[in-house]
């Protein structure tokens, strides 16, 4: 099984979708997908998760199939979406001097891209 954890670092949404997009799509050609929300791209969750978003229902549709593994608690924190990125309930990481440890995603079998 390919393991694939898909890092999304640009805050630009037309990029972030694009990580969206292809988490479904390899999940659904059964890969093990993982999300990780990094950089400047943090601040996108509270405007995807607003109903009104063109964009609300592809994330969604991701947070619901449990694709979002982790989200950086030190980027969310600088972004200044923390607690939104924690009331949508999707998990903080801070193991690497407050960002997720991409190398333990390596050593856990996955490609990183």
């Amino acid at each position: 099984m390919h393991r694939v954890a898909l890092v999304a670092f640009n805050g630009e949404q037309t990029c972030f979708v694009h990580v969206l997009l292809n988490a479904l799509d390899m999940k659904k050609k059964g890969f093990e997908v993982r999300v990780v929300v990094e950089g400047s791209a943090t601040r996108l969750i509270p405007d995807l998760a607003r109903y009104d978003n063109p964009f609300n229902s592809l994330y969604a549709q991701v947070k619901r199939k449990g694709l979002f593994f982790a989200v950086c608690k030190a980027c969310s924190s600088k972004m200044n979406v923390l607690e939104a990125v924690m009331g949508e309930g999707l998990t903080l990481a801070d193991d690497m001097s407050g960002h997720p440890s991409l190398g333990e995603y390596i050593k856990d079998g996955y490609s990183l891209t």
